[in-house]
């Protein structure tokens, strides 16, 4: 494996992990639309909050899978062929959440609801499908020698799969409930600590059954035994100090660690596969690695430039975006004055 392998590697792993934190608040700020928000007065305060970010916390998604076709185009194409249904419902679930931020300000009032129902299910199918196709990518899939993936229905959801789907859609919502604990003024801040008080202690019952059923599902403790506890645990206690964050009304930290939370589910996932890329279900010598996957070494040269010369200025950027709307988000019902997109 040479070098260059190995920091794209790394590259995609942390750009799934800056998805994840980024835009897995506007999945939880999305679903607590339906679940949090009483009226539209706080769902027009929930939304914007994410109003000015949403759009460009997706370009990370765009931007994991592009480095991916780039760098690895075997990975790239096992993933999108022997995954097309599943990513077919998380562009679904994309596109409905997307067209639902333009038409719901655009149109009559009274229609406000049929566009808040579209935003929160495309924010609950998303972080949901990712879910069930990561998991079942780390159990492992039915493959041949040439790459293809040939799975039935129970290779992408079953218990293990669905407990990942169910425990990544959790902790987005979480991260979106610390989220808008963090932009909004009361009585939303309040609600969101009631809220979170509630489903941390079900999270925690989550990640002890994610822990058990990767014990048995997967070989990330044959393989990875020190990286896979460290991080299992590193998951744990991040939850256990954002919980407690929530407690002491430290939002800051609160929405810090859920985050973290999500990446470092993602190094996890990603340390748990290394070296491997796809893992086969049915014949190890079918495993697709990371020396036989990826592109050529000019190629991943070229790239590797590309990165260090425009990345700096990409998070700057970002820096300065999260920057310009660090106000809290204010409602009809609120004293200070509102601050909407």
């Amino acid at each position: 494996m040479t070098t260059l392998q190995l920091v794209w590697f790394i590259i995609i792993g942390v750009l799934f992990a800056g998805f994840f934190f980024l835009e897995g608040f506007d999945y939880g700020v999305g679903m607590s639309v339906l679940t949090l928000a009483k009226d539209e007065d706080e769902r027009d305060q929930v939304i914007a909050s994410i109003g000015p970010v949403w759009d460009g916390n997706e370009v990370w998604l765009i931007t994991a899978g592009g480095a991916m076709f780039a760098s690895f185009p075997y990975w790239y194409s096992a993933l999108f062929s022997g995954y097309y249904l599943v990513l077919f419902i998380i562009l679904f679930g994309l596109i409905i959440r997307g067209v639902s931020f333009e038409f719901r300000s655009r149109t009559d009032p009274s229609k406000k609801g049929i566009w808040d129902w579209t935003l929160g299910l495309g924010s609950f199918i998303v972080p949901f499908m990712f879910g069930i196709m990561f998991i079942s990518m780390v159990q492992g899939m039915p493959m041949d020698s040439h790459g293809n993936v040939w799975a039935g229905f129970t290779n992408y959801v079953n218990l293990f799969s669905v407990v990942g789907g169910v425990a990544l859609t959790l902790l987005a919502y979480l991260h979106g409930l610390n989220y808008i604990g963090l932009k909004t003024e009361w009585p939303l801040r309040d609600r969101v600590k009631k809220y979170a008080e509630v489903l941390y202690p079900i999270l925690y019952i989550g990640l002890v059954a994610f822990a058990v059923l990767m014990y048995f599902k997967t070989d990330f403790f044959q393989v990875h035994f020190v990286g896979t506890l460290s991080l299992l645990a590193v998951i744990v206690l991040l939850s256990v100090i954002a919980h407690i964050a929530v407690i002491k009304n430290n939002e800051g930290l609160a929405f810090a660690t859920s985050g973290l939370t999500l990446v470092a589910l993602v190094a996890l996932l990603f340390q748990g596969l290394f070296p491997r890329l796809m893992i086969s279900s049915n014949n190890s010598k079918f495993d697709l690695l990371i020396t036989n996957s990826s592109s050529s070494p000019y190629t991943l040269k070229v790239m590797t430039i590309v990165v260090c010369t425009f990345l700096p200025i990409v998070l700057l950027y970002i820096g300065w975006t999260y920057y310009i709307f660090r106000k809290r988000v204010s409602g009809k019902k609120s004293k200070t004055k509102s601050t909407g997109y």
